[in-house]
């Protein structure tokens, strides 16, 4: 991961606070064509991180329903950066260490509408020295439409 962009701009996603040269698809600020998640620490402790993100049309799988794939790479890209934060708050770090998904399980609840904003939130639900396991749910509206756990 890159040094932080701006460590005390907290208007700034953790993506660009400390990895803001990442050209990742789904989180990497600097890919042009990717799907810019930016995740954000919820409350004063680290077990939390939230994100809203707009659907384009070309992100359908089919007129009004999100595509499966982005679903799965919003919560894959998000939850890890819920790892990496948790890490790097739990050692005392000024950066969070380079993680890596190991594995994780979508499981894809209902059509997810294409056409508004979908909101993610990641929790810990385990954490060692050095890995952190993430639940993190995705919801339109007021409704979840997919989980993950990995």
């Amino acid at each position: 991961m890159d040094r932080p962009s701006s460590g005390s701009d907290r208007s700034a996603s953790l993506q660009e606070r400390y990895a803001a040269r990442s050209i990742c698809f789904g989180c990497g600020p600097a890919n042009d064509q990717g799907l810019h998640v930016r995740s954000f620490p919820r409350g004063a402790d680290d077990d939390e991180c939230v994100c809203d993100w707009t659907p384009e049309p070309h992100h359908q799988a089919f007129p009004g329903a999100l595509n499966g794939g982005i679903i799965g790479t919003l919560m894959d890209c998000h939850s890890n950066w819920t790892a990496a934060y948790r890490l790097m708050r739990q050692a005392g770090a000024d950066r969070p260490p380079t993680t890596v998904t190991a594995d994780f399980h979508v499981r894809l609840l209902k059509p997810t509408p294409s056409g508004d904003p979908v909101h993610l939130s990641g929790r810990v639900a385990e954490s060692t020295d050095d890995r952190a396991t993430i639940e993190t749910a995705l919801s339109s509206g007021d409704v979840v439409t997919a989980t993950c756990r990995g």
